[in-house]
């Protein structure tokens, strides 16, 4: 339904992406990780045709977006990190406007106006400014505005930044709700948790390139790490003698808790005693298994909030 193939995007002598090709099908989920600068927000631009790409092309099923007018991107819905709302005008009032951009009037208009509303739980303060809206709820009104014309793409950037857990989830409802109906998304998040649950499979941008491309289980399994054993303990400061233990391939050290990747779960208990041989007052151990964010820093040694 959506596919990217080869896109280059310069500014001046920055580079911002290349060569990306990306592609989702009808009713999937394609989450699109990296640390700020990555690229994210230029592809996502280059993918609703708001930036056209010095070189590659976007597909809305199977046809070529072709210039400002292209009548394919009546099939697209844009949810925009920065709120698109007007605050002093109401619920109602804001999605009517929305509407009207996408050539809705009357019944139709009236008939979508009502559909969105109560696919983000907001049909109750249809009539109240936007403004007097939490920030969760402007949320969920800036999903509904990008969904009147009911595309069949949807791309949404950063859609929870700075909410609460309740409408989080109300969000995720949402954007499950729309995969059943068989909505095409692509979702970017700062929120592993997020990309984990929503997302079928995954793209890792880093300095404009994608550098890994699977659904959850396959990109675990570019984890260098079997397990990372989680010790709470004092009196401890030789990270760098621990990372010259056998089995041991990292080791980080945060206040009094040590996280250390591990090849093989065979080799804890000889962890165990070397740091009390060592002195370490250990008080409590526990062990995880590599998640998404483990791969995450593995492939571009950055956390994704780092700049």
């Amino acid at each position: 339904m959506l596919s990217a193939k080869n896109l280059r995007k310069a500014f001046g002598q920055l580079q911002a992406v290349s060569d990306v090709s990306l592609e989702a099908a009808k009713g999937e989920v394609l989450g699109l990780l990296g640390p700020n600068g990555a690229g994210k927000t230029t592809t996502i631009g280059m993918l609703a045709g708001l930036v056209p790409p010095d070189a590659g092309e976007v597909r809305i099923a199977g046809e070529p977006i072709v210039g400002d007018t292209s009548e394919l991107k009546r099939k697209l819905g844009l949810v925009p990190q920065e709120l698109a709302l007007f605050e002093e005008l109401t619920a109602t009032a804001n999605l009517d406007l929305f509407g009207a951009l996408y050539g809705l009037s009357g019944a139709a208009l009236a008939r979508e106006r009502a559909r969105v509303f109560e696919l983000v739980g907001l049909a109750d303060r249809a009539k109240d400014r936007a403004g007097t809206f939490s920030g969760g709820m402007k949320r969920r009104l800036n999903l509904a505005a990008a969904l009147m014309h009911d595309p069949d793409v949807i791309l949404l950037d950063e859609p929870t930044v700075g909410v609460d857990p309740q409408s989080r989830n109300a969000i995720f409802d949402n954007l499950e709700s729309l995969k059943a109906a068989g909505k095409t998304l692509l979702y970017t998040t700062h929120y592993m948790e997020e990309a984990a649950r929503l997302c079928d499979r995954i793209a890792i941008m880093d300095h404009g390139k994608v550098i890994a491309y699977d659904d959850l289980s396959g990109l675990l399994k570019l984890a260098p790490v079997s397990r990372v054993v989680v010790v709470e303990l004092a009196d401890f400061h030789r990270v760098d003698a621990v990372l010259g233990l056998a089995g041991v391939r990292e080791a980080e050290l945060t206040g009094n808790q040590l996280r250390l990747g591990i090849e093989r779960v065979e080799d804890i208990p000889g962890l165990l005693t070397w740091l009390l041989s060592q002195g370490a007052a250990i008080d409590h151990v526990h062990t995880e298994r590599p998640t998404l964010e483990t791969v995450f820093l593995h492939l571009t040694g950055r956390s994704l909030r780092d700049a």
